[in-house]
């Protein structure tokens, strides 16, 4: 790394820049910093590191590029959990569209910590453990034209037995099933049906299908039934469908009864609860439609407007310098959002009665810790011009050390333990400050103490 800086910087650099250069470690670098799948607002330091100025600049590229994008896309995946309900499962699809592989694996990652049940990304499901699931083609269906393609075609019976031309058993399904639903057995495509049989003899087991490749009516719904059917006469059990395109909410509703309704005349009990899967460029405003409009869908598979966070491409956390040797900093601006907040600070999350978060409040490292039941004169940012009294019920410090001399000294949580620990931050937020529309602000704060040094800096500026 040293031969390379002295390839690309000035000749006239001393010698002795580089040698200190490969002298540079982190033992002594000490990170604070919030926990991770913690809840965080705007303003408040959720990263604070202590070590020596050169080395602590060179950190900040690197701390800002690993904490700007997780944070957006688990951010991001945390609004599709909260406009789906906790009862709807969640997909992340995004690996085509996202930002390249090392993009692809952080959004998988963090969408499952923002409340998405399982990916796609085989890869990130083998790095991270994270659920993987997926589901049959459009390409695979296009791949076939007849029921002479499918080999092998025969299956045993679950619980035994010689095994059944799976293709004739579906055939004779589909007449049936077509009887019922009205709709003539020759409109259904038949290098659909050979699909669909194929990956049954396959994935007994975990059948599932694709329904809109041609007509979701006259062909995809009647062929899945009529496998689905010989897969149950043989002892097994379909998954699922997916929908990909067209009104998926209404579709739904429609392919719903359908399921009912064979399940109701053939005897089947479990077929009418089928899972129905959607995709399709679904966005925000898809999860409110379905919501207002009503809908049977059990799975939601998101990718483009999860992985790309098309409403908001950017998450703009900074890393400010507030401290050099003792000596609190501030950075002045004519804009007053951009205004650092100097000295090295502690925070507090205040709880109210009910054991919603109400205020977080910075406050000097040197300053006693704020009591449950005290009363506190506080500085609300962006109110800073009066003094606001409250008393929590519960105080909790947000920050803990991370890293120091050298090591982690915090034992570090496992995947699924920051996506509950995520779920529950979340769930504690107050409907009024969890809501996406137009959310009452959640206030931030500083104590006495450390609004006096903020315009004692600013006036000595």
């Amino acid at each position: 790394d040293v031969a390379y800086l002295r390839s690309v910087l000035p000749s006239t650099i001393d010698d002795a820049f580089f040698d200190y250069l490969a002298t540079l470690d982190a033992s002594e670098v000490t990170v604070t910093a919030i926990p991770e799948g913690s809840v965080v607002f705007a303003r408040v330091p959720f990263l604070q590191v202590k070590g020596p100025l050169l080395v602590v600049q060179l950190l900040e590229t690197t701390l800002l590029c690993l904490v700007n994008y997780a944070s957006l896309v688990a951010t991001n995946a945390a609004r599709f959990r909260l406009l789906a309900g906790p009862d709807m499962k969640l997909i992340e699809m995004g690996l085509r569209c996202a930002q390249g592989p090392d993009g692809a694996l952080s959004a998988s990652k963090y969408s499952y910590i923002g409340g998405f049940d399982c990916t796609s990304n085989i890869l990130a499901g083998k790095l991270y453990g994270i659920p993987v699931r997926g589901t049959i083609a459009h390409s695979f269906i296009m791949s076939f034209r007849s029921l002479e393609e499918v080999q092998p075609r025969e299956l045993p019976p679950r619980a035994g037995g010689d095994p059944v031309d799976l293709a004739g058993l579906a055939v004779s399904w589909l007449q049936r099933v077509c009887d019922l639903l009205q709709t003539p057995p020759g409109k259904a495509n038949q290098g659909e049906l050979a699909a669909f049989v194929s990956y049954a003899v396959t994935f007994p087991c975990d059948f599932q299908g694709l329904l809109d490749t041609y007509c979701v009516r006259r062909s995809g719904l009647p062929n899945f039934c009529a496998v689905a059917l010989a897969l149950h006469q043989l002892g097994y059990q379909a998954i699922g469908v997916r929908l990909d395109s067209g009104d998926l909410a209404q579709q739904s509703k429609e392919i719903r009864r359908v399921f009912q309704a064979c399940g109701a005349h053939f005897q089947v009990p479990w077929f009418g609860t089928i899972p129905i899967a959607v995709s399709n460029n679904i966005s925000e405003q898809s999860l409110e439609e379905f919501r207002r409009e009503g809908s049977e869908i059990d799975m939601i598979g998101i990718g483009t407007n999860l992985v790309t966070c098309p409403l908001q491409p950017s998450l703009g956390c900074v890393y400010k310098l507030v401290e050099v040797n003792g000596s609190p900093c501030l950075k002045l601006t004519e804009d007053e959002e951009k205004m650092t907040i100097p000295g090295m600070k502690t925070i507090y999350r205040l709880y109210d009665a009910a054991g919603h978060p109400f205020m977080d409040l910075m406050a000097l490292e040197e300053e006693p810790s704020p009591s449950a039941g005290q009363e506190l004169g506080i500085r609300v940012l962006g109110r800073l011009g009066e003094t606001t009294k409250v008393i929590p019920t519960t105080v909790e410090p947000l920050h803990r050390t991370y890293f120091r001399d050298g090591q982690v000294c915090e034992p570090l949580p496992s995947l699924p333990e920051v996506r509950t620990h995520a779920q529950v931050s979340l769930n504690l937020l107050s409907p009024a400050h969890r809501r996406l529309h137009e959310p009452q602000p959640y206030p931030v704060a500083m104590t006495e103490r450390l609004h006096q040094l903020f315009l004692e800096l600013r006036q000595g500026s």
